[in-house]
């Protein structure tokens, strides 16, 4: 489990093809990786399977492939990590599990006072779960939702999301792993088909109707 805050930015070193593709990141992390852990890298929840200091190997199978960025990385590929949540730790950000939903589109980048704005395309598989001012993880950072509309949604950067994330050099065109609020989903899966809610919605929720 984790919270979508940020704290550290990743280079991806060499990826690795075969029947799990192999992923070698170097992070800025004390030399503390246990195997096993989980850790999330770009909203990815991956598995930490090798160390070498703060450079670490994870291990991403097909269906992370089709289901995010993560098939489209390369060597220098920027990604934003956050290691799993231990018990106690403060709950800056909201629950992420770093299930990636779907990958979405940045249609737009405007600043705004001293904060810049992304406006990114929404799937129609998961707009029932956005809500204004709910909240969202882009590419594993949490944000809130300031404008939601049919096909896109908006949300704001303040000047330190800028710089702790990768989210500050996003432009038009990219790419961005999306995961919806986890309590949203439950609630579509309570309400179910009688809450109008498609087939396809649920399953993009990771239900089956």
């Amino acid at each position: 489990m984790f919270t979508g805050l940020v704290t550290d930015i990743g280079t991806v070193q060499r990826l690795e093809s075969g029947a799990v593709t192999d992923v070698w990141i170097d992070s800025h992390y004390p030399s503390d990786f246990t195997h096993g852990e989980s850790i999330a890298c770009d909203g990815v929840c991956l598995t930490v399977v090798e160390a070498r200091g703060p450079t670490f190997r994870v291990q991403a199978a097909p269906e992370t492939l089709r289901r995010s960025t993560l098939g489209r990385w390369a060597a220098g590929t920027h990604v934003n990590l956050e290691r799993a949540l231990k018990l106690g730790d403060r709950l800056g950000g909201h629950w992420v599990q770093g299930h990636v939903d779907g990958v979405a589109q940045v249609q737009g980048v405007h600043d705004e006072g001293g904060s810049r704005v992304l406006r990114v395309s929404l799937p129609d598989a998961l707009a029932p779960f956005f809500v204004e001012k709910g909240s969202v993880c882009i590419d594993g950072v949490s944000l809130t939702l300031t404008r939601v509309e049919a096909k896109s949604f908006s949300v704001m950067l303040i000047p330190e999301t800028q710089t702790a994330t990768t989210l500050g050099s996003k432009h038009a065109g990219d790419e961005v792993n999306l995961e919806a609020d986890v309590i949203g989903k439950y609630v579509a899966r309570m309400m179910g088909p009688r809450g109008g809610l498609t087939e396809e919605q649920l399953r993009a929720a990771g239900f089956t109707p």
